[in-house]
């Protein structure tokens, strides 16, 4: 028990002594009585081998899927031994963010590394060093362009639902109103657009690709919000900008996105990456630590901490975010695995991405009653169909053949299909759906 208390019981009493107290209970006196928890309802301790055999139990109820044709935010990409070798290492397994930043030169080099590769992958003049994950990303970016004059952020509908709800979360807490901006033929309305952007919008956010997997007209969208004084941001699929155009050439002032595919597993939701950029007229806005390279005293190349934004560890009254930290593992992982892919091999997963999603669609759609819902569109690694069959039917046939399927919305699914996914795979999903449709 001793390992786990920090101080004795005759230290805790000094200690209460000290302040002018008789008892612990006396420190939470401010705290109603009715919000109090008197009692924890513990079950008894289990001995080493019972509490293995429960947790074994629990594991066994677990379904370990090795076909997944599903993504809607995770996606299974193949991620290079080296990453995990090098991620795994104590130095950078053990470190936290550096609050004393001179004595931890090494993680402070990794995030610089980090942000320029974010730098690069998005084309924005400067990256931070990393939020919890994509849809705080996207939320904090939200906070970055409203005021007082310019409270309302348009949003548009075919971005990812928890997206959404985080923004909403934010923004309900700052009073900024969140519009939400309709969809046509899977994509944003530009026509309702126009008619919802005046003076008192800061930014509209979309998402490229969309939900749906289809790629938006995003130039065209940003143009539209310059002409009403606001700011575009781009939620963005790190592995898509390999052969799509950067946040930048499409205009936007912002980009942000999950960073999960650039070597984190699907596992089972976490710990993932939010990575944020922006040009550098925003730069002050950033959430979060920023990691700049200078020279020491000697002349020596250092890293340090070169900007902490938004004071919200220092005037938190004023702050416009309480984010104080980052994912510098995650942001590390993302970091070895951009290295060991390099350029040509991320263009190359981009491009498997798209031929292998193509594949599938075409042979699905070859299935009577299957049809893809945007047959008109553009998309980079998901596409949605509709079915002659209820889609959680469909689906639970396929989980009985131990393939993990699309990801149901509406009356369709929406498919995805990565680098992962051998034509074998594919072809052995598409029997199985058309077997399941037959019946």
């Amino acid at each position: 028990m001793g390992s786990y208390v920090p101080s004795t019981i005759d230290e805790r009493n000094d200690m209460l002594k000290a302040v002018g107290l008789d008892n612990i209970d006396q420190l939470f006196s401010s705290i109603p009585d009715e919000v109090k928890v008197k009692k924890l309802n513990l079950p008894l301790g289990q001995s080493e081998l019972e509490v293995r055999r429960s947790m074994e139990n629990i594991a066994d109820k677990n379904v370990v899927f090795k076909k997944i044709f599903r993504g809607a935010g995770a996606y299974n990409h193949y991620i290079p031994a080296i990453v995990k070798s090098v991620t795994s290492k104590e130095d950078f397994l053990t470190a936290y963010t550096p609050y004393q930043a001179e004595i931890s030169q090494g993680l402070l080099q990794a995030i610089f590394e980090y942000q320029t590769m974010i730098c690069e992958l998005t084309g924005m003049d400067v990256s931070n060093a990393s939020v919890y994950d994509g849809a705080t990303a996207a939320a904090e970016s939200v906070a970055m362009v409203t005021d007082k004059k310019r409270n309302k952020i348009i949003v548009s509908s075919t971005i990812h639902m928890h997206v959404l709800k985080t923004i909403k979360t934010y923004c309900e807490g700052s009073g900024v109103e969140v519009i939400v901006a309709p969809e046509k033929d899977g994509v944003t309305d530009t026509e309702a657009l126009k008619t919802l952007l005046d003076e008192t919008v800061a930014g509209v956010y979309m998402q490229q690709p969309n939900f749906y997997g289809i790629i938006e007209d995003a130039e065209n969208l940003s143009e539209l919000t310059h002409a009403a004084g606001a700011k575009f941001i781009m939620g963005c699929n790190p592995i898509s900008l390999a052969i799509l155009k950067t946040p930048f050439e499409c205009g936007a002032d912002i980009a942000v996105g999950e960073g999960q595919p650039l070597g984190m597993p699907l596992s089972f939701g976490g710990p993932y990456l939010g990575f944020m950029a922006c040009r550098e007229a925003l730069m002050r806005k950033l959430p979060g630590r920023i990691v700049g390279e200078t020279v020491d005293l000697e002349g020596k190349k250092a890293f340090v901490l070169t900007l902490q934004a938004r004071e919200q560890h220092i005037r938190r009254e004023k702050a416009s975010s309480n984010i104080c930290s980052n994912q510098a593992l995650c942001a590390l992982t993302a970091s070895v695995y951009l290295s060991a892919m390099g350029h040509d091999g991320l263009i190359d997963v981009a491009n498997q991405c798209i031929s292998k999603t193509r594949y599938l669609a075409n042979e699905l759609c070859k299935i009577e009653g299957i049809r893809l819902k945007y047959a008109d569109k553009e998309f980079f690694n998901e596409f949605v169909t509709t079915c002659s069959i209820k889609p959680n039917e469909l689906l639970q046939k396929l989980e009985q053949k131990g393939i993990l399927g699309g990801y149901p919305i509406d009356d369709g699914i929406l498919w995805c299909a990565t680098e992962m996914n051998s034509k074998d795979q594919i072809d052995e999903l598409v029997a199985s759906v058309k077997e399941a449709v037959k019946r």
